[in-house]
């Protein structure tokens, strides 16, 4: 098994265990990350503050899901303000759009004025949702967009009987909207029985 080449078969078999690839912008290197702590967010935990409430009511974005996969990887992947480097390759964005194709990753994107100003994307598995990475736009209209696009994820993954939503790393734009952390171990023992279930991504369809 070439750990550095990921295929589906080969990212499924890790989240189940509670690994994540990430590529290292400095050598190139493929690492496989079981972080202790964990981060989640518990699904009746989200907070929403009220300047985001008025963003949500405001309808200023429009919402949809897996129209965009791979173009929201690539923004996610690319330099921002004050992060130049990258944890997402080419090895990475090409197994992850195939694991879309299957079936077993989604996106989340809100566009305005027909541009894709923010989004995020994650990997399906059970009844969790392993969330990847997200991004905004603000330049182009996009501030909130990408937490607009979480608070939209949480009430999908609400209706379609998902019981975990990880999100890796605890950061305090995370920490603001209810993410916390917990030991390894703890979410381990969350992963065990969503791993026994079947979240619909598509409870209304």
């Amino acid at each position: 098994m070439d750990l550095q080449n990921p295929t589906p078969d080969l990212l499924m078999a890790a989240y189940q265990q509670g690994v994540f690839p990430m590529a290292d912008s400095r050598t190139g290197e493929l690492m496989w990350l079981s972080p202790d702590p964990r981060a989640v967010l518990p699904l009746d935990g989200l907070r929403v503050s009220r300047s985001l409430a008025r963003v949500i009511r405001s309808e200023r974005f429009e919402l949809r899901r897996d129209t965009a996969f791979e173009r929201v990887m690539r923004e996610c992947a690319a330099p921002r303000s004050g992060r130049e480097e990258t944890w997402i390759d080419e090895r990475l964005v090409r197994a992850y759009v195939q694991l879309h194709e299957l079936g077993l990753a989604h996106s989340v994107e809100a566009w305005r004025d027909g541009e894709l100003v923010g989004g995020l994307y994650g990997v399906h598995v059970g009844a969790a949702f392993c969330g990847e990475s997200m991004f905004s736009r603000p330049e182009l209209g996009g501030t909130d967009a990408s937490k607009v696009c979480l608070v939209h994820l949480v009430e999908r993954l609400r209706e379609g009987a998902f019981q975990l939503l990880d999100v890796q790393f605890l950061t305090p734009h995370l920490e603001r909207l209810g993410c916390i952390e917990v030991p390894r171990e703890d979410y381990l023992d969350l992963l065990e029985p969503a791993l026994r279930r079947w979240g619909s991504w598509s409870p209304s369809s």
